[in-house]
């Protein structure tokens, strides 16, 4: 499966964002997908996933309530709704895929995007 991540840039404190992440060559509704974030200098860390038919979704404590995951399988395409976005949230966001991962362990997916940077001034 590849996967291509876009839809990132800057944006001001308090604004939002959608992240993008197309699929291809696979069947996109047998991978569960979710989306990490990796900060300069930090470890990357769990953002949001959801399941392979979109009826379950994740989230770290630290976007919970102001990120969306959703997918559309129609369209092969994952997204990442971001508002009331702050300063702590700019990153390189990734969108991964894997058949049934242990959700928040980046370790257990196996396919990556290649990221998209978020940047978000104070």
């Amino acid at each position: 499966v590849q996967l291509q991540a876009s839809g990132g840039g800057l944006v001001q404190a308090g604004g939002s964002l959608r992240l993008s992440c197309a699929a291809s060559g696979g069947t996109f509704s047998n991978y569960y997908m979710a989306w990490f974030r990796q900060a300069p200098g930090k470890e990357r860390e769990f953002v949001a996933s959801i399941t392979w038919g979109g009826g379950g979704t994740r989230y770290s404590d630290s976007v919970k309530g102001r990120f969306t995951i959703s997918r559309d399988n129609a369209e092969n395409t994952v997204y990442l709704q971001m508002s009331s976005l702050k300063s702590e949230d700019t990153a390189v966001y990734y969108c991964a895929a894997a058949r049934s991962p242990t959700y928040y362990l980046s370790r257990s997916y196996d396919f990556w995007g290649q990221g998209t940077q978020v940047t978000v001034s104070s």
